[in-house]
């Protein structure tokens, strides 16, 4: 029932706690008075609300604080980031997919946690990452992944990790290369639809969690129409973290093999 209460704009809010201070708003709450001091938009939800609270014992003294709190708690935290690929038409304020990348990649001091369907041109879409990498002996980056197995191909499915693998290894920018992983179902003979790893987003230092339509490849990053968000909540970050850990600890994916 206190909803109302933490969902309030932020003008509304102090002026809320305002009149609960003052004695402007006392019990019981009717919502044609709360109405007068916060307008009539939420008025009746937030007299239920404050209804519920006094039944509850809090006086508006103790109610006004908890509405300030929630209030300064939430303005310390910041909406999501728009991110957007494709031709600037101006109506979108949002910041550039491959710039949200590039900062990603270039400011990670702990760790990476990368997932992406399609990979084109790991040296020129994986430069910063690579700078970095080599730079911060430290920094612990795990990549997910998926290796296509093309129409027609009939090679054994370690063969196409293989070929993978060596790919990967010979056009990588760096000395330090990630712990990759794919799913073995993409590369699968086996008579079933198959499956494939799809999911595109980045978890940075378990603070960021980047979420995007855009696969690493510089069409997506620079002319496909594509969207994400990027998102600052820690709970979020290593929540997705844990979960691709997961799949590599109950072998859902695993690794790609090592290549001389």
């Amino acid at each position: 029932m206190i909803g109302p209460l933490a969902g309030l704009p932020p003008n509304e809010a102090a002026r809320l706690a305002s009149a609960l201070e003052t004695g402007l708003l006392v019990p019981p709450y009717a919502a044609t008075t709360v109405a007068f001091v916060i307008g009539s938009t939420h008025a009746a939800g937030v007299a239920g609300a404050l209804e519920s609270l006094d039944a509850a014992g809090s006086p508006p003294r103790a109610t006004a604080a908890w509405i300030r709190a929630i209030a300064s708690q939430r303005a310390q935290v910041r909406p999501p980031d728009l991110v957007w690929s494709g031709p600037d038409m101006g109506a979108v304020h949002g910041r550039q997919t491959r710039a949200v990348y590039e900062e990603l990649f270039g400011s990670a001091r702990e760790r990476l946690w990368i997932s992406t369907f399609v990979i084109h041109n790991p040296a020129g879409i994986f430069d910063t990452l690579a700078r970095r990498m080599d730079a911060m002996p430290r920094l612990a980056v795990t990549l997910l992944l998926n290796i296509e197995r093309r129409h027609g191909d009939t090679s054994a499915p370690d063969d196409i990790a293989i070929r993978f693998a060596t790919d990967f290894k010979r056009n990588w920018p760096g000395t330090r290369r990630p712990d990759a992983y794919y799913d073995p179902r993409s590369v699968d003979q086996g008579d079933g639809p198959g499956a494939v790893l799809h999911a595109k987003a980045v978890v940075h230092d378990s603070e960021l969690v980047f979420v995007t339509s855009a696969n690493l490849t510089p069409k997506a990053l620079e002319r496909n129409i594509e969207a994400g968000l990027l998102v600052r909540d820690r709970a979020l970050a290593q929540t997705l973290a844990s979960h691709f850990q997961r799949l590599i600890d109950t072998g859902l994916v695993v690794a790609v093999p090592p290549v001389p």
